[in-house]
């Protein structure tokens, strides 16, 4: 048989062979969004009354009060039959005692309110055969349920769907966009199912919460493991912690924004106090006017670099605030690259890794870099200068464009080389062998005398022909 709330197959009794000796699954870790009960240690008065309302847990985490009026023995895990608006369901018992007054206060619960319902019974075999049986019939029910809407046309999706333990009533979870009609789905599922149909509009966080998974940290989803209520987050978030705005990253599986970017938000809120306010720092050095390229909110860092220049250098922010400073009194600081000199021998003598880039270091190996780049264009362009020497002498002929186009500057093969004549002496004579050809076809000779233009001028008026039919 398998546990109702985390789904391991259990052998005997009902703890799976994950939690070995961490409990049972109503009271380890395998259930989401669990209370943990800071009372349960406290040894109570003896003429003290327990408070009498109980936390229940259904499926997908949904958690219900009802009120205990028989004054059962009740302990987390316990599964009891509780009272519906239509016959009875069962569920798991997740707090009681304390805890649950503080969940009731949470929540916005009044401890009076006539919605609680009471428990009826601690569960029977019987209770957990047919809960169990209306479990199976789930994933059925709700693949109907969806073709069902599917042909109605409705823009709503059906999420998740829950039977009751006695089977006369079923809950079904959707998520729509706008606000739906969906009487007549209502009346097609009645004949359908032959239940009470319940419809709940979810938000798509709580529809993430309810379905679960793994999120891109690699563990469960916060929504469905500790989160209970939901912020708003904005793309704000993301822009004070210096996060692209690329909502494939940023989204979660509800395709919403992910709830962990407000986590951090306060910290970097407060880190950002230190930084200069002006979203362009401007630095006025004795090399030009440095600008800030790029911050490092945690580590308290600036990096700068000149408008013509690829190399940055990293800065702390209390050094850049100095800096500035001096720049409102007219000052000019020095250059970055001896910037970033004394900033690394401040990083060595603190005994920690400079974080700098464009330092010292990287300044001598650009410069050897540049110097072995000259060097090897200058190689390149001898060599270029000498195959286009010894092309220029026969560019006329053969050898010459052989040379000129990159080749060997040789001569080629079946060909006498005439290297002690005159450049004319290699040079074709075509001047007497007529027009050169074109693409097309080859025209004739120009003939040297047409002959003279008619002259039309005074033919007088064009005679008149038959009258047209």
């Amino acid at each position: 048989m398998g546990c109702s709330s985390c789904g391991t197959k259990t052998g005997g009794g009902c703890s799976p062979a994950g939690c070995k000796s961490n409990g049972t699954c109503g009271t380890s870790g395998c259930n989401a969004l669990n209370v943990y009960d800071w009372f349960r240690d406290m040894e109570l008065p003896d003429d003290f009354v327990p408070f009498n309302i109980v936390e229940v847990r259904f499926k997908g985490s949904r958690k219900e009060y009802f009120r205990n009026t028989e004054h059962l023995e009740l302990y987390n895990g316990d599964y009891i039959a509780v009272e519906s608006s239509v016959g009875f369901d069962v569920g798991t018992v997740s707090a009681t005692g304390e805890i649950v007054r503080l969940q009731l206060k949470k929540h916005r619960i009044p401890e009076d309110s006539e919605r609680l319902q009471r428990i009826l019974r601690k569960a029977s075999d019987r209770d957990l055969e047919k809960n169990q049986e209306m479990k199976d019939r789930e994933n059925a029910t709700l693949e109907r349920a969806r073709t069902i809407a599917f042909d109605l046309n409705l823009q709503m999706k059906i999420s998740d769907i829950e039977i009751q333990g006695d089977g006369r009533k079923v809950i079904l979870f959707y998520t729509a966009e706008q606000r739906v009609d969906f009487r007549e789905l209502i009346r097609r599922y009645a004949d359908e199912f032959r239940m009470k149909i319940e419809m709940r509009h979810i938000s798509y966080r709580e529809e993430a919460s309810r379905l679960g998974g793994i999120g891109v940290c690699g563990r469960q989803l916060c929504c469905s493991t500790w989160l209970t209520d939901y912020k708003m987050v904005t793309t704000g978030a993301a822009r004070t912690q210096n996060l692209s705005i690329n909502m494939e990253k940023l989204a979660g599986q509800c395709g919403r924004l992910k709830c962990c970017l407000n986590y951090e938000l306060d910290l970097y809120v407060e880190y950002l106090d230190n930084f200069p306010k002006a979203k362009i720092v401007k630095l006025e050095t004795e090399a030009g006017t440095a600008y800030s390229r790029k911050t490092d909110i945690l580590k308290q860092l600036m990096w700068f670099s000149y408008e013509d220049s690829q190399t940055w250098v990293a800065l702390e922010v209390n050094k850049v605030k100095e800096y500035m400073e001096d720049n409102r009194q007219g000052k000019n600081v020095a250059a970055l690259q001896d910037i970033a000199a004394a900033s690394q021998v401040l990083d060595n003598t603190a005994n920690e890794a400079p974080e700098i880039i464009g330092g010292a270091a990287l300044l001598e190996d650009r410069e050897m870099e540049m110097e072995m780049r000259k060097k090897r264009e200058e190689q390149n362009r001898g060599r270029q200068g000498g195959q286009g020497r010894q092309g220029s002498q026969g560019r006329q002929g053969p050898q010459g464009r052989q040379g000129y186009r990159g080749g060997s500057g040789q001569p080629q093969k079946n060909q006498p080389e005439n290297r002690n004549q005159p450049p004319s002496a290699n040079r074709p004579d075509n001047r007497n062998q007529g027009p050169p050809k074109n693409r097309g076809e080859q025209r004739g000779p120009r003939p040297e005398h047409r002959g003279p233009r008619p002259d039309n001028r005074n033919r007088g008026p064009k005679p008149e022909g038959p009258p047209k039919p």
